[in-house]
């Protein structure tokens, strides 16, 4: 027998008007009362349906729509499905069990031309949709795959065409005003704490002159653009660019979670990489890259997928990890990504993939394009347990003909140096010795831009010294080896022309002993250079001409973390940057070694210069200018004669002010103490002249306590 549930008189009364039985049992909805004014959330039908929609989630996140197939008979179904079941497995995922449905005309009995596919996860299909769109079964049949989330949204799409509103004109500042300061200054910028700087580099006046400041203005890092027209910030929703002389907002790059960007080197593009955990121990990491349009905004190609596919080669750190960048930019003309077994070159600005189909060779682990044109230079590891010997290629595009190709034997590990101006290719070769327990070093060296890409090969004199740094003078065609075993190695000096004749060949310059350094750092315009010690090295420097082989000046900038030249070649800044808890801060010097001046920070980030927009002037005319150089430093010798004097006359303006201030505020304490002091002249009368008390020396005898005892003979 079912119990009922009955309810007590003083429970009855919270209930009063509703019908008997509420809440537990024996009423209808219908009788119950609701409050005034109150639906209690709950839709009536004369609720108004203008309201906004809600976008939601379906749940069907891991389902695709396959469109555009063609419309096939029963007897040909099977034979359909597996085609684009392989299609698909291309994704290198996995369809759901079940999870594959092509559905099926009733009357005619041929499919209707589409097919549902459903995937363990939203990412997996993410990464169909990234590499089955697109392919073309054949002349009449072109994939098109879409999330099947997505397919509400293009339902809503209206039937007539309406034209958007037609936008205000908004004219941007110009990008280029910092170029066009008269006493040619540099940019930087600054992060420390929360707050973001950029400053002006006053040489002459041994100081930062503020240009903008922000407190939050970005979560983790800012990135300048190559030529200096964009300041890139990096948040959780994504990427903003910056620009003008008021920094202001640019456009905004949508990109959840984003860690690292780039920009490419013409400006016009910016990349953006954020990656993705497994959600269970089935599921691989995934990535998502994004490549958008810097003048529009516009997003121009995605690329997701698994990390696995994407760390390979010189792509992956030792655990296996991704390195970055991921993709590589060639003269502002290709962009391109190392594959497995393969490289795949997209053209710009379409991000269309050449020929569509990668480049295929064998082992590939790393690759560099020239800085110049696009020549790419590939490095294939030995193949067939070594039957088959390493290569080095050079390769031309968009034709992929190979320029340049060497064989190379017994090889541990290749690192590939582009010269800055693409003028040569140093290929660093270490090689197994005979019983293959040691290794040594040469340099495989070509001379890009002359005929049939001669080659010559440099051993150290020492074979067995470790390179611990290599690097081109930007402008020339020396380079700076630091080599040796120990905390001391050596840095020698080659050219690879003769630096009287011009003759073609290797030239062994000078080698200095003992140097207390772990990097190279060449002026931007070369000739000199500065020599590093940084982390375990405590920051020791060495600023060193490659023109007279001697060290000019050695300071050190104790626990020193990073080591930038300004883009005229004239600055140096070096810094100390968190991972240190003390010394926070920044020095800069000039190019011969002499310290300028020295910013302390606390939770001091990161520095970065400004870089400079090519020049527009021919060779013809920096040859003219480099002709004329005496007559355009007198002036500017005099200019700086004349700064100098304007600072002396500023900070004696400015003492002048603050002893003004001074003398205003003592004159208004001044009839304050006047009328004070006659107060209380009145009050105390001579009192006030024998002071608030006097000093007496006085002697006192205190007797503490008494007391009698007897004394036993």
């Amino acid at each position: 027998m079912a119990t009922t549930m009955l309810l007590r008189p003083d429970e009855e009364r919270m209930f009063e008007g509703q019908p008997k039985g509420f809440p537990f049992e024996g009423f209808h909805m219908e009788d119950v009362m609701l409050p005034e004014d109150d639906d209690m959330d709950i839709p009536s039908d004369e609720d108004d349906e203008d309201e906004e929609e809600i976008q939601t989630e379906t749940g069907f996140g891991s389902v695709v729509v396959v469109d555009n197939l063609p419309q096939v008979p029963p007897e040909k179904y099977e034979k359909l499905s597996g085609v684009v079941k392989k299609v698909i497995s291309q994704a290198k995922v996995v369809i759901r069990e079940g999870g594959f449905f092509m559905p099926v005309d009733e009357e005619t009995k041929l499919s209707k031309g589409f097919a549902f596919v459903e995937f363990n996860s939203p990412e997996e299909a993410l990464a169909v949709r990234q590499v089955v769109n697109g392919f073309k079964l054949d002349k009449s049949h072109t994939f098109a795959v879409n999330l099947f989330d997505e397919i509400d949204k293009y339902m809503r799409i209206p039937d007539v065409y309406e034209s958007p509103e037609d936008k205000k004109f908004e004219p941007t500042e110009n990008l280029w005003t910092w170029m066009m300061d008269k006493r040619g200054r540099d940019q930087f910028v600054v992060r420390y704490g929360d707050e973001t700087e950029v400053h002006w580099n006053d040489a002459q006046r041994a100081q930062a002159e503020e240009v903008y400041k922000r407190s939050f203005w970005t979560e983790s890092f800012v990135v300048w653009s190559p030529h200096g027209s964009y300041l890139a910030t990096v948040h959780r929703q994504g990427v903003a660019i910056w620009g003008g002389p008021s920094f202001q907002r640019l456009h905004r790059f949508s990109h959840p979670n984003v860690r690292l960007v780039e920009f490419s080197p013409d400006e016009k593009c910016i990349i953006s990489y954020s990656s993705r955990e497994p959600s269970n121990p089935n599921e691989k990491a995934g990535l998502l890259l994004n490549v958008y349009d810097c003048a529009t905004g516009q997003r121009l190609r995605s690329f997701e997928g698994s990390i696995d596919d994407y760390a390979v080669g010189s792509a992956a750190t030792s655990d296996g990890s991704l390195k970055w960048p991921i993709f590589k930019w060639a003269a502002n003309t290709f962009i391109a990504r190392l594959g497995k077994g393969s490289i795949s070159v997209y053209e710009l600005p379409d991000m269309v993939l050449l020929d569509k189909k990668s480049l295929k060779l064998e082992g590939v682990q790393d690759f560099a394009w020239s800085p110049s044109q696009p020549i790419l230079c590939a490095y294939q590891t030995e193949q067939a347990g070594g039957n088959l010997p390493a290569r080095i290629s050079l390769i031309s595009f968009p034709e992929k003909r190979e320029l340049r190709q060497k064989n190379l034997f017994s090889v541990s590990d290749v690192r590939l140096f582009w010269h800055p101006q693409g003028d040569y290719l140093a290929v660093q070769v270490d090689r197994f010795t005979k019983t293959r327990k040691s290794t040594f070093t040469a340099f495989e060296l070509f001379s890009v831009k002359e005929r049939d890409i001669p080659m010559e090969v440099l051993e150290l004199p020492n074979r067995n010294d470790k390179i611990v740094d290599f690097q081109w003078e930007p402008r020339g065609s020396r380079f700076a080896v630091l080599h040796g075993e120990g905390p001391r190695p050596n840095l020698s000096l080659y050219a690879m022309r003769d630096m009287k004749t011009s003759a073609r060949g290797v030239q062994h310059i000078t080698t200095q002993a003992g140097k207390q350094a772990n990097c190279i750092h060449w002026s931007p315009q070369g000739k000199f250079l500065v020599l590093g010690g940084l982390k375990a090295m405590n920051g020791q420097l060495e600023f060193f001409s490659a023109d007279d082989g001697e060290v000019m000046n050695a300071a050190e900038h104790f626990m020193c973390t990073n080591i930038e030249w300004d883009p005229t070649g004239r600055y140096v800044a070096t810094s100390v940057t968190h991972i240190h808890q003390m010394e926070n801060g920044f020095n800069i010097w000039l190019f011969n070694g002499t310290l300028l001046y020295r910013v302390q920070r606390d939770q001091f980030f990161q520095f970065s210069w400004r870089p400079r927009a090519p020049t527009l002037l021919s060779k013809e005319q920096e040859a003219d200018v480099v002709k004329r150089l005496k007559e355009f430093s007198k002036r500017y010798d005099e200019e700086d004669s004349k700064i100098l004097e304007e600072t002396d006359v500023a900070i004696v303006a400015e003492r002048q002010r603050m002893m003004e201030e001074w003398k205003e505020w003592y004159d208004t304490k001044r009839e304050w103490l006047e009328w004070h002091t006659q107060g209380l002249n009145q009050l105390l009368g001579d009192r006030l002249t024998e002071g608030d008390f006097t000093v007496e020396e006085v002697e006192t005898e205190l007797t503490i306590g008494t007391a009698e005892e007897i004394v036993k003979a």
